[in-house]
């Protein structure tokens, strides 16, 4: 366990060290200046979502064999998993909480789009190895595709998102196609089907802002947190964060587990995935509509603290053998 804590303990040390930071320089000094705010993470957000994550991507995809890309069954299985909590929560904040549309659907979200992103490449690769980097770079890419599907549609739908119907569904290709993360996973695909690797120069550049993707990452998610104080637990988290933490995973291993005989490691990946604490994104879609601002700040601050001990814990367990590939043999 020790060992496990370990593995886990530098990726939560940096989120913490950037929420510290936030705290400890993001506030005005003694003689009453402002200091630097969510205005000033612009740059490294851009290294990060436009560089160092697509660098990473891409040098893991490249190098694959193409077969392993396109494993359908393994796609669907997995957003299905997904797609059944987001659906079990939306229903939920619709029938039980009567809340309206919009926010039933960051409610959903907040229980089913996990940090894959930021967090999840560098601790999965860490704790799996490199050949979990196929099934994660899979599920980030086909679970943000179905994610830019459904939040700009039900919002369409609550009346949140103003534009035509045509003007609605241009603009979420768009955000599709162009999205870094896809794009690099994408020309990483051709790679591999072509089996061509970019000139030498071009590559170590690549190979050089790779291994920064999960540092900064973590770094600025945590100075993201801190720069968004929690001011209230609102009791919608009594049911969102064990959807997301616990139930989410469950699902994700007993969809897998019935869909067919997966890779012991691919299975991993994808529980592990499963289990990370709710994306930032979230927060995003929720402040683009003007809904569930705080509550999603809020969701996003605890789960990224429990997940401390529930990912330990998961870890803990496929460590020891207790996440067998296949339930059904």
């Amino acid at each position: 366990m020790t060992d496990i804590f370990s593995l886990v303990a530098p990726f939560f040390g940096l989120i913490l060290l950037g929420y510290g930071a936030a705290h400890l320089f993001g506030r005005r000094d003694r003689a009453g200046s402002a200091r630097p705010g969510l205005e000033g993470m612009g740059w490294l957000n851009v290294y990060i979502l436009y560089l160092a994550l697509p660098s990473l991507f891409f040098t893991l995809i490249s190098r694959t064999p193409i077969h392993e890309l396109t494993r359908f069954d393994f796609i669907l299985a997995d957003v299905a998993a997904t797609y059944s909590v987001f659906t079990l929560i939306f229903v939920a904040a619709l029938w039980f909480r009567r809340a309206p549309l919009a926010e039933a659907t960051v409610q959903g979200l907040a229980a089913a789009y996990g940090n894959i992103g930021y967090m999840g490449p560098g601790l999965a690769l860490l704790a799996l190895g490199e050949r979990a980097a196929v099934p994660v770079a899979l599920i980030f890419s086909v679970e943000n595709v179905a994610h830019f599907i459904t939040a700009p549609a039900l919002m369409a739908v609550a009346g949140s998102e103003k534009q035509n119907p045509a003007r609605l569904a241009l603009s979420v290709l768009r955000k599709i196609l162009l999205h870094p993360f896809i794009l690099a996973t994408t020309i990483g695909v051709a790679a591999a089907a072509l089996q061509v690797q970019p000139p030498l120069a071009i590559r170590r550049l690549i190979e050089a802002l790779a291994p920064t993707a999960a540092p900064c990452a973590l770094f600025a998610m945590g100075v993201t947190l801190g720069l968004r104080p929690l001011r209230r637990a609102p009791v919608e988290l009594t049911y969102i964060v064990p959807a997301k933490l616990l139930l989410h995973p469950a699902v994700m291993y007993l969809v897998l587990s019935a869909a067919g005989n997966f890779e012991p490691i691919w299975v991993q990946a994808a529980v592990l995935l499963a289990a990370l604490p709710t994306a930032t994104n979230v927060f995003v879609i929720a402040e683009q509509y003007g809904v569930w601002q705080e509550r999603a700040s809020a969701t996003i601050l605890i789960t990224t603290a429990l997940s401390m001990l529930s990912v330990t814990g998961l870890l803990y367990l496929i460590g020891s053998g207790g996440v067998p590939a296949d339930l059904f043999p």
